[in-house]
């Protein structure tokens, strides 16, 4: 996977797993007030409300302090970045970048990368969205189920530089030193890497760790994806998995989705996999948007990317993959835990799906490579 992937795996790292707002934005809020030297941070979903709030006056203060602080959000991903938010952000200093906000001949290749680097010595990487959809617990129908991720050790170098990629393409500036690349020692066991992967390179890094991923399954695979909209290989790799004994179980949203198109399309693929044995579950209780696969309760591969055609072809994306018996257990665990709460799709149950979802996927199908 070094190889494929360019950055090495490097030992040394502590990984902690963050569950829902109610536990990711206090850490990610608390980290930011921390910082005594830079900031970075890269965003896609931002709305406004206490939550974007939060984080731009936390912003702003450390700005204020001297703190050099560099915020690179989406164009396409935020509703207000003619907000008074961002208007604070750049009068006190902020460097503030929107992300192919002109480009119009590279519009539809978005970042979709959710990075924040404190002092180049603590990061944080998953799929949480700056928006009051995120905070809370994931305990009422319009909040989201979701993870997030913060690290420490010799590994957040390789996501300061996953950030550094695409702040070249806004503002043509390397930001470089101590400030931003640290020295970093060991300060755990932890065994990982950060990828990134976009447009530039076909999304070929995203596709290949996923297929290489499912190809070296021995035992099994469980994937919690909050877009699971997977090409044919992709389903031809995990259709060969399930026919060489691997335990193939997925979990994906149910009727509650902020894109019902693309839960209808991805449905739509479900029969090769149903009837190799692949089981399918979909959550219930919230808005589902985790983004994780383990393999063989030993590799996990967590962060922005989605199993659709967006992340894996058109938009920059980044991922931590941890080889970790714990780390693996654990999101093993919490998969267990979706699962009591999600309904179980059978291969008898899919084909009775009434004939207008049918037909809605089939025509959604057109828009797939979108998707």
């Amino acid at each position: 996977m070094s190889h494929l992937l360019g950055p090495p795996l490097l030992e040394g790292n502590t990984v902690e797993t963050l569950e829902n707002g109610r536990q990711i934005f206090p850490a990610m809020l608390a980290a930011i007030a921390s910082a005594q030297r830079s900031i970075t941070f890269e965003n896609f979903v931002l709305t406004e409300g206490y939550v974007w709030h939060e984080f731009a006056h936390a912003l702003a203060e450390r700005a204020q302090a001297g703190v050099k602080v560099h915020f690179l959000q989406d164009a396409m991903g935020c509703d207000c970045l003619d907000g008074a938010e961002m208007d604070l952000l750049k009068r006190v200093g902020v460097e503030v970048e929107i992300f192919r906000y002109l480009k119009f001949t590279r519009f539809n290749q978005r970042t979709h990368r959710k990075i924040l680097v404190i002092d180049g010595r603590v990061g944080f990487i998953g799929g949480v969205g700056i928006s009051d959809d995120w905070d809370g617990d994931a305990d009422l129908p319009c909040r989201w189920r979701d993870t997030h991720y913060r690290l420490e050790g010799p590994t957040v170098s390789q996501l300061q530089q996953a950030f550094m990629d695409n702040w070249l393409e806004t503002r043509a500036v390397v930001l470089h030193g101590d400030d931003y690349f640290p020295h970093l020692s060991s300060v755990g066991d932890t065994t990982c890497q950060v990828f990134k992967s976009s447009s530039s390179d076909g999304g070929e890094n995203s596709r290949l760790m996923v297929l290489m991923s499912i190809a070296s399954a021995r035992k099994t695979i469980r994937i919690g994806n909050a877009y699971f909209i997977p090409d044919h290989l992709t389903i031809q790799t995990l259709v060969e998995a399930c026919q060489r004994g691997v335990t193939v179980e997925i979990t994906v949203p149910g009727p509650l989705i902020d894109e019902p198109l693309a839960r209808l399309v991805g449905r739509a693929l479900w029969g090769p996999l149903l009837k190799a044995g692949a089981r399918i579950y979909e959550y219930g209780p919230a808005l589902y948007h985790c983004k994780y696969m383990v393999v063989d309760s030993c590799w996990t591969s967590v962060g922005s990317t989605n199993l659709d055609n967006r992340s894996l072809r058109l938009n920059a994306e980044a991922n931590l993959n941890v080889h970790d018996t714990r780390f693996a257990t654990y999101h093993e665990e919490l998969f267990a835990k979706d699962r009591v709460v999600s309904k179980e799709i059978t291969l008898e149950a899919w084909k009775r799906r009434p004939m207008r979802e049918k037909a809605l996927g089939l025509i959604g199908s057109v828009l797939r490579t979108q998707m």
